[in-house]
């Protein structure tokens, strides 16, 4: 069972749990600070994917796509905090605390080891959960002020994420849809993101594509399905979640209408007789 706890009192903090394997694709508009504290949690995105066992932090940028897969482990079930940093609270804090000049910055997710003070802050996040009246906004923006100063401690790339305040602006569109087809966001954030309105969206996509943007997506990631089953051997049951499908029924219609054959055919049995994909 996958559970999902929070209060409307304290909106910023969430606390996912589940005894089984699940997943979704999210464009956070806030970074997002998430501590893993059992289980494994999996960050697929365009160019990389990390792994995070209990105790490990990591740091998700605003306005990247990426897929969370969360898996129990030795018989423990999945447990992480997450915090959104909103990024007034954040902006305001870097009014009063610039950036230090020279420092390495990063641009993706950053992963932090065990640490105290993380675990610390973890712990202290949990009561929030209980709080019967709205969180008074002086402490919210203390709290924000304490995450900054632990992060930044921790790791000096962390202002290259956190202080990074620019909207996405219009950007090569073949060149982001090819990195980032296989997660399964709404059309709608994906011309966001390309600094397109949907309706230019879809006029650039159609123009550079030659086809409609759902069904291109469809095809690129029926394709990259393909390959994962047929040359790295994966099962359909690990990776329709990391192509793009929400379930593994629409997954595999979806593959047997491309294909000719359901998805199971390429690892099963006489997986190497069947035709390869064009």
């Amino acid at each position: 069972m996958n559970v999902k706890q929070l209060n409307r009192y304290a909106e910023m903090v969430v606390v996912c749990s589940g005894d089984r394997r699940y997943g979704r694709e999210t464009t956070f508009e806030d970074n997002v600070l998430v501590g893993v504290l059992a289980g494994e949690l999996k960050v697929v995105q365009a160019d990389r994917t990390h792994y995070c066992g209990a105790g490990d932090t990591l740091l998700l940028p605003r306005h990247q796509p990426a897929t969370l897969l969360k898996y129990p482990k030795d018989g423990v079930a999945y447990q992480a905090v997450l915090m959104k940093l909103p990024t007034a609270l954040v902006r305001a804090y870097y009014a009063q605390h610039a950036p230090e000049p020279g420092r390495p910055a990063a641009t993706g997710v950053l992963v932090f080891s065990q640490s105290p003070l993380l675990r610390s802050l973890f712990a202290s996040l949990l009561p929030y959960l209980e709080l019967e009246h709205r969180l008074p906004a002086r402490v919210l923006a203390v709290k924000i002020t304490e995450v900054m100063e632990i992060l930044r401690s921790l790791d000096p790339r962390s202002d290259g994420v956190l202080a990074d305040f620019a909207e996405p602006g219009k950007i090569n569109l073949v060149d982001f849809m090819e990195a980032n087809y296989r997660f399964n966001i709404p059309l709608a954030k994906f011309s966001y993101l390309t600094g397109r309105s949907l309706t230019t969206f879809k006029r650039d996509f159609k123009k550079a594509f030659e086809l409609s943007p759902q069904r291109w997506l469809t095809q690129k990631r029926l394709t990259l399905a393909h390959y994962q089953l047929a040359e790295k051997k994966r099962k359909p049951a690990e990776l329709y979640l990391e192509v793009g499908f929400e379930n593994l029924a629409h997954f595999s219609v979806a593959f047997k209408k491309q294909f000719g054959y359901p998805p199971t055919a390429l690892v099963g049995p006489g997986a190497g007789h069947r035709p390869a994909v064009g």
